[in-house]
């Protein structure tokens, strides 16, 4: 699985929000393949001394994958996939214009036809350094830092670079992955941008599938390229609601072995994209 894959994957676990209640909609293409995905999120920080805090939380996504053509083997395992994290970071000054996060996140990737299995099972490690300048004529801030999942098959961490500034009172920019946005801020209620984001999963097939060449299709995996036009209202600072409309620019849908390898493509053509929610956050 290449790197592109595994930075979607990211997307799941660096979510700076308190608080996400989304939805995700892939229409049908011409590969006859709808997804659907329900994204619940919450994380509660806990203030040990000064500037330390321990966070705890949880994220749980159900995946609704429905075809409309027939395929060469039963797609009933596909039918509803799910991807439930349990998040513990710890939160500490590093300098004065530092702050160090670390997480923590077990995760369960699965379809759960049976009883949770070893290969269900998945961990994700990430350290970030975090400056945050805000009362100054143009507030910006810079996140660096290295991420490991399991999943990826590299026995090594991979880098992450966000960097976020606000240049003009009603403009503001984001440069990064998993995620890329430009923003124009009409008023503190009402936000307007565009934006390049990967989404993408990679979950565990309990009951393998049998291809018509003798292959097993052991994992589910996709990965997608979006870009979109969306909106935001703020209901206060760090409450709001949202929406973003766009096209998926690359995606790969595939089925893989029990080794990574690809066995079976299920969908390689653009989609439609919307998601929308609520969110309350931290910036």
């Amino acid at each position: 699985m290449g790197l592109f894959l595994f930075m979607g994957l990211l997307s799941y676990s660096q979510s700076t929000d308190l608080l996400r209640i989304e939805t995700t909609h892939v229409p049908e293409n011409n590969n006859g393949i709808e997804t659907t995905r329900y994204r619940f999120l919450v994380n509660v920080p806990i203030k040990l001394k000064k500037e330390n805090y321990i966070v705890t939380g949880a994220e749980f996504n159900r995946f609704n994958f429905e075809t409309s053509r027939p395929f060469p083997f039963e797609t009933r395992e596909l039918n509803r996939l799910y991807v439930v994290d349990l998040n513990l970071g710890y939160i500490t000054k590093w300098n004065d214009d530092w702050r160090l996060i670390t997480l923590v996140t077990p995760r369960l990737a699965s379809n759960f036809t049976g009883k949770i299995l070893a290969e269900d099972m998945r961990l994700n490690l990430t350290a970030t350094l975090l400056k945050d300048v805000k009362d100054v004529e143009k507030p910006f801030r810079l996140a660096l830092g290295l991420a490991y999942n399991s999943n990826a098959g590299l026995p090594f961490p991979l880098p992450l670079v966000s960097y976020y500034k606000r240049f003009h009172p009603n403009w503001s920019y984001t440069l990064g992955i998993p995620r890329m946005n430009f923003k124009y801020h009409l008023s503190k209620k009402h936000t307007l941008q565009t934006a390049l984001l990967l989404d993408g999963y990679y979950i565990n097939i309990q009951n393998d599938i049998v291809l018509p060449d003798g292959e097993l299709g052991s994992n589910i995996s996709l990965s997608a390229l979006v870009g979109a036009f969306g909106y935001q209202y703020n209901i206060t600072k760090y409450i709001s609601l949202y929406g973003l409309f766009g096209y998926t620019l690359t995606q790969n849908g595939v089925l893989r072995d029990d080794r990574r390898n690809e066995v079976f493509l299920l969908n390689n053509e653009g989609n439609m994209y919307f998601r929308g929610g609520f969110k309350i956050g931290i910036f």
